[in-house]
């Protein structure tokens, strides 16, 4: 099981490395643009669901590895998760066509002030979730 914990830090470190990418293209050279781009976006909602997911791997292969989730960890996880789905789902409003900026037709992606709110709240929401899991169990059990 410890090779599965290991897996977690590597999965999260790559998250982590793909989010700061995203993030900040110009650190391996790309011409910064003026807004995000659909692929910066989609990077940085990409390593931070690897990151949500080495956390939890870790975290569970680590201190919980031979019990049963209970409750409580169980709802820390799927709010971990429900976190990444409604950052996706913020961060991608406008392109699957619920959000409030048209500009697909041009060409233009518009990432708008409440999007990023929810993309934020949604990070929060999934770090809260992976906190809880970890907080929750005995690992003396």
């Amino acid at each position: 099981m410890v090779r599965v914990a290991q897996f977690g830090i590597v999965l999260g470190a790559l998250g982590l490395l793909i989010l700061v990418i995203g993030l900040f293209p110009g650190l391996l050279g790309f011409a910064p643009t003026p807004g995000v781009g659909l692929l910066q976006l989609v990077m940085i909602l990409f390593g931070f669901s690897l990151l949500v997911l080495g956390a939890l791997l870790y975290v569970k292969f680590t201190f919980y590895t031979n019990q049963p989730s209970n409750l409580v960890q169980q709802v820390g996880s799927r709010l971990g998760l429900t976190g990444l789905v409604f950052a996706t789902l913020c961060g991608l409003a406008d392109i699957l066509g619920f959000g409030s900026s048209r500009g697909i037709a041009a060409g233009d992606i518009v990432v708008g002030q409440l999007q990023i709110a929810g993309i934020i709240g949604s990070f929060f929401l999934s770090s809260l979730g992976v906190l809880i899991y970890a907080m929750s169990g005995d690992p003396e059990d």
